[in-house]
């Protein structure tokens, strides 16, 4: 639910400690017990053991739902989404992405490797199909995720960016040169092993043919509503743009009018 990256750099710093800051995003501790039954899970990727929560609906199993969580974020904010969801006969799986809580990993790559993450674990608790819902960065990731994995069937994006450069340079403080943000994502890339320009859920977007409500604060300041809107232009299937008037990026999901947006179209993809 936090915005995509910290600032990169200051102006007279090295542009490996920018590439460092965009990698390594402050940890934050998991701190809140389910409120739900639930089982530990743990799956093995290319960055070490990732770690979550899956709740099992007891009700007439619907289906399974993914929570992704935003950068800085943690699966504890999936808690939620299943006390809101497994009442109603779905299972839900949050776990903390790679840098990102106690799972392993040094770099976050904001889904040049999550989105193939989220693929590991499908496999892990035998999923054969599941919807993605993504908060912020875990947005970007879901989009990018279903453009490469079939057995997303629906995609539920909260504030997504719509490519990692251009939230990159909106995020940059304004005294940065070009010059200095641009040896920072070089730096960034040498380091993480992965294209920053790859990272684009506005070019997966034109893949992606199963249905996506996206879900946008019309005074987000942190990602701009336009990049929701540009990546609603690209999407190839069955698709919904809702900007929410009055909300930022982080209280966008406070709203019962949202909530009722996005069970109904749970319900009725």
């Amino acid at each position: 639910m936090t915005a995509v990256a910290p600032a990169i750099v200051s102006g007279c710093v090295p542009s490996d400690w920018g590439a460092s800051a965009l990698l390594r995003p402050a940890r934050r501790a998991v701190s809140v017990a389910p409120a739900l039954p639930h089982q530990e899970i743990s799956f093995a990727t290319n960055a070490g053991i990732i770690h979550g929560w899956l709740f099992r609906t007891t009700e007439s199993r619907r289906g399974l739902i993914v929570y992704l969580h935003g950068v800085g974020d943690n699966r504890q904010s999936g808690n939620g989404l299943a006390l809101r969801f497994v009442p109603k006969g779905f299972d839900v799986l949050a776990y903390d992405s790679r840098a990102h809580g106690i799972s392993q990993g040094q770099y976050c790559t904001y889904g040049f490797y999550e989105k193939h993450d989220v693929s590991l674990a499908l496999d892990a608790v035998g999923a054969r199909s599941a919807i993605l819902f993504g908060s912020s960065m875990g947005a970007a990731i879901a989009i990018q995720a279903a453009s490469v994995d079939h057995r997303v069937s629906a995609v539920v994006a909260q504030s997504p960016f719509s490519d990692l450069p251009t939230i990159i340079r909106e995020r940059a403080p304004f005294f940065l040169t070009r010059r200095t943000v641009a040896e920072a994502i070089a730096s960034a890339e040498l380091l993480a092993r992965f294209s920053v320009t790859d990272v684009s859920p506005l070019r997966a977007a034109t893949n992606v043919q199963i249905p996506v409500l996206l879900v946008h604060g019309e005074l987000d300041r942190e990602i701009a509503p336009a990049h929701s809107e540009r990546i609603y232009q690209q999407l190839a299937g069955r698709k919904k743009l809702m900007i929410v008037p009055g909300a930022s990026h982080n209280d966008v999901l406070a709203r019962d009018e949202v909530w009722r947006a996005i069970e109904d179209f749970v319900n009725g993809y």
